[in-house]
């Protein structure tokens, strides 16, 4: 592959890890140290201190091969708990690994360590790990890059170079701060000031000539972009002036490849893009800004990058991209229709055609009372009419060393009452509860999902992840799902599969997949916003009867609770 050894050269670029960067035929274990660190940064004329991993933001990229196991070693230098999550990797029995706080494991205290040990089976591409306790992902968060097996290529052309493209947001002061205020008022935090482009917001922001990232490419060639959006509560368009993206894999799963003007990518999600320097040789502005269809407010503003051709001159003026419209949905529901499954002979599209269980879920924003807010009430947010309420203990040791009174296994399989869900705006919470139930499912078992949005004060998009699988997604629809008419329109051929899914506003969309992977396994809102007022839950997924079937012995070095 022609961009190889530059990928092998940059491993050593990556100062702050020790890896072993020789790529034998065998699988070989990979080996990172994490230190959590503080470090002072500015941006946007604004310096602040961050929480980070080896001093950098965003975070070294992690480099591994399918088959690989990785151990990571974090030790926690900062005034924060921490725990790490390794997004989208399906961690098969082993969710000690998987690093969501109170979840799969208590986060690791100030001066601990806490060593993640996983293997990389049965995938490929681009994922990413992010900081998965508090709002800490704002500035903890990096890429992570699965190379295919040796002697298997990309099924799509060649890139003659890769680049890890990162999308965030910048808050101007502390970003903990930020969420307590609004917490303690009962009102939204403040949105972020600027978004990012890896770490820097580009020169349309104040004091951000040198907080610009810039890729060179070279005429006739393509290259590939791995894009993350590592944004905390906004879904983004991007583009490139002049350039066609071709979309060729979603969350580590390949598609089959499309053109577009601008991609959508959610909270979460991964998209790789193979693009052509096949353009007049200059400089172009790549650029994202957010996606939001509901009256809601986001932070509009618009960061850049830059692709500059070999030996084109930093006085030429980019050129800004036409990205859509912030509000514009029918952009939004035709790209994500556009995406499907690979599903080759080495690639298939597995999908389960028979369901053992079908769950509907409501997803509702509400208030609740609280006599020291502003307003005399609080922002919540449910599943089913259940905020989530994480408990003190991690609900996988809960659920492997039998300890009561942790956790119930009675969440509802569909809303306690049924009504217009996105009829006229509803301001009442439906008698919203708060607690920690999770559901139950049988090992092996098939699951169908529905997730419809509601309008519980308004309608919005919601992006859906479920820790330790990959789904599929067979459906989607604007308005009330109807169980009679819908599932005869599923694609059960060549669905997208992935591991976060968007919710459209006022819509709902259907998932399918296996209950193979044992353990307590996290799903939430990826917005951040909403995880933190309750929109998530966790499914208790029970042992199978087979020998390697059941959920691996902890770790002797799990962070205390």
């Amino acid at each position: 592959m022609a961009g190889w050894g530059s990928f092998l050269s940059g491993l050593t670029f990556f100062f702050g890890f020790f890896c072993l960067i020789s790529f034998p035929a065998e699988a070989a274990i990979r080996k990172y140290q994490f230190d959590i660190q503080v470090k002072n940064v500015s941006r946007l004329c604004h310096a602040k201190q961050i929480v980070t991993v080896n001093g950098r933001f965003p975070g070294s990229t992690i480099y591994v091969r399918e088959g690989d196991r990785v151990l990571v070693n974090v030790t926690n230098h900062a005034q924060y708990n921490m725990s790490i999550h390794w997004h989208g990797l399906k961690q098969y029995r082993n969710g000690w690994a998987d690093g969501p706080a109170y979840v799969t494991q208590c986060p690791i205290q100030t001066g601990n360590s806490y060593t993640y040990d996983f293997n990389v089976t049965g995938q490929r591409g681009t994922l990413w790990w992010h900081a998965h306790i508090l709002w800490l992902r704002a500035t903890v968060y990096g890429a992570i890059v699965i190379m295919p097996k040796q002697g298997t290529p990309f099924p799509f052309p060649q890139p003659a170079r890769e680049f890890e493209i990162l999308l965030g947001e910048w808050w101007n002061t502390d970003v903990e701060a930020v969420v307590n205020e609004g917490t303690n008022l009962g009102l939204p935090p403040n949105m972020s000031d600027a978004h990012t482009i890896n770490g820097k917001p580009g020169p349309l922001f104040p004091c951000s000539e040198k907080h610009t990232f810039a890729m060179e490419v070279e005429p006739g060639k393509t290259y590939l972009l791995r894009i993350i959006n590592a944004a905390l509560n906004d879904e983004l368009f991007f583009g490139i002036a002049g350039h066609n993206l071709t979309v060729v894999e979603v969350d580590a799963v390949y598609t089959k490849p499309f053109t577009a003007s601008a991609i959508l990518v959610a909270p979460g999600q991964t998209t790789n893009v193979l693009v052509q320097a096949n353009q007049v040789p200059s400089r172009y502005f790549m650029a994202t800004r957010p996606f939001m269809d509901a009256p809601i407010p986001v932070d509009n503003k618009t960061a850049t990058g830059i692709l500059q051709y070999k030996g084109i001159p930093n006085t030429v003026l980019p050129v800004l991209p036409q990205l859509p419209a912030s509000n514009d949905t029918a952009f939004a529901l035709s790209y994500n229709k556009k995406l499907r499954s690979l599903n080759s002979a080495n690639f298939p599209a597995n999908v389960p055609l028979k369901v053992d269980r079908n769950l509907f879920y409501t997803i509702g924003l509400g208030k609740d009372s609280c006599p020291t807010c502003v307003n005399g009430t609080r922002m919540l947010a449910s599943l089913n009419n259940i905020s989530f309420v994480m408990p003190e203990v991690g609900l996988l040791q809960a659920h492997y060393f039998n300890i009561k009174r942790v956790f119930r296994t009675d969440f509802p399989d569909r809303p306690p009452t049924p009504f217009n869900y996105t009829g006229v705006p509803l301001t009442a919470n439906l008698g919203t509860s708060v607690g920690t139930r999770l559901s139950k499912i049988a090992f092996n078992s098939t699951v169908e999902l529905v997730l419809q949005d509601t309008n519980l004060l308004t309608v919005e998009s919601h992006p859906f992840h479920l820790h330790g699988y990959n789904f599929f997604v067979v459906g989607t629809g604007i308005g009330n799902f109807n169980p009679a008419k819908d599932p005869a329109k599923y694609n059960l051929v060549d669905p997208m599969e992935r591991n976060t899914v968007g919710v459209p506003t006022g819509g709902w969309t259907a998932i399918r997949f296996r209950a193979d992977n044992p353990g307590v396994w996290f799903m939430h809102c990826h917005l951040e916003l909403h995880t933190g007022w309750g929109l998530k839950t966790a499914f208790v997924v029970e042992d199978g009867p087979g020998q390697d079937q059941s959920v691996l012995p902890p770790p002797k070095d799990l962070p205390p609770c």
